[in-house]
């Protein structure tokens, strides 16, 4: 999947799902593309260099993907018990849609507005 392709596809999961460039402040992150669900993170990626794009995940499924797939990796500048990296070169396009909407679905339920 291309940087686009995957950028539709995180559009796709719902109406309540915004992108933004928050870190252009900064030297090297302003490139940095995010992915939010009622205001927090679910998965982003570096524009300039899309080599891994770092998503949720349940803490208890990390060490077991990981172990499955050679595609899955540390994340980027995030805590290893809570988030994943993924290489969306290496990736299935199958496993890297369910990651990414498994992620969508932590946050939102997460974060939910009542």
């Amino acid at each position: 999947m291309n940087i686009e392709q995957y950028r539709e596809f995180c559009l796709s999961l719902g109406d309540d799902v915004e992108e933004k460039m928050p870190f252009t402040a900064f030297k090297y992150a302003g490139g940095v593309l995010v992915f939010y669900v009622h205001g927090h993170m679910f998965s982003f990626f570096d524009c300039d260099n899309f080599r891994v794009i770092t998503l949720k995940c349940q803490s208890d499924r990390i060490d077991e993907l990981g172990a499955l797939h050679s595609c899955i990796t540390k994340p980027f500048n995030m805590s290893p018990k809570y988030w994943i990296g993924i290489d969306p070169t290496t990736a299935p396009d199958d496993l890297l849609r369910e990651l990414t909407r498994n992620s969508y679905e932590i946050v939102k339920a997460k974060y939910k507005l009542k």
